[in-house]
């Protein structure tokens, strides 16, 4: 009874820090290229290594974490043709949720999404980068709430284990752009038209995300082209 007890606690233990470290990176605490130490890590959390490292091999097999050795595991950075993959994949089930979401939304609901924009207009007003990306990806994840798709709402959570991290990294850099998509959504989902929803949303992702692919083609620009000057000085 005793091993059974102790496995339940550890398994309870490993989605502990799964889900925290999930968050981090939805969230944008956890950047591009930045290296997670489990021992760290678990001295941070205050739990053994076993957990984390758990934890870490089920981001690995969910691709969220890279790991190239045991002591190498980072967040990956993104590249233009998966970007291009996810963003495909984004327009088509969060367009389907923001066209349920248009259908299904009460009053309460869409006051909840408003309160969220407004929220995200003072954060941007104020250069919090952080509390907007933060409001951002609420926003998102209301709209799958709202249309009651919990099995959709698990698909999207994986995707933005990739995204978050990435969407945080160039937020500020992308203004009013990153919000300014969001009105023709909230005015959709007023008036119930879920087809205007769904391409509203579509021009948040496309639009509002300009600025993500611009900043994957400068990054693979320089990346090329200091592949080709290391190569010219081997000559």
């Amino acid at each position: 009874m005793t091993d059974a007890l102790d496995t339940l606690e550890h398994d309870n233990l490993g989605s502990t820090v799964y889900h925290l470290l999930c968050n981090a990176l939805i969230q944008g605490k956890l950047k591009p290229g930045e290296r997670l130490k489990i021992r760290e890590l678990a001295a941070r959390l205050g739990t053994s290594v076993t957990p984390v490292r758990d934890a870490i091999l089920r981001l690995v097999q969910e691709q969220a974490l890279a790991m190239k050795s045991a002591r190498d595991i980072r967040v990956p950075h993104m590249t233009v043709a998966r970007y291009l993959e996810i963003r495909a994949i984004r327009i088509k089930l969060e367009g389907l949720a923001a066209e349920m979401a248009a259908q299904n939304a009460s009053a309460e609901q869409i006051a909840l999404l408003e309160e969220l924009v407004r929220q995200n207009e003072q954060a941007i007003a104020d250069g919090d980068t952080a509390r907007g990306c933060d409001l951002n990806q609420r926003f998102h994840f209301a709209l799958v709430d709202i249309a009651g798709m919990p099995f959709l709402q698990g698909i999207l959570y994986r995707i933005w284990l990739q995204m978050g991290p990435l969407i945080a990294d160039v937020y500020g850099a992308g203004g009013d752009d990153m919000l300014d998509f969001h009105y023709p959504v909230l005015a959709a989902i007023r008036a119930h038209d879920g087809p205007a929803a769904a391409r509203a949303i579509s021009d948040d992702i496309l639009c509002g995300g300009q600025v993500i692919l611009q900043h994957l083609q400068a990054a693979e620009l320089t990346a090329s082209a200091r592949q080709t000057s290391a190569a010219g000085g081997e000559d």
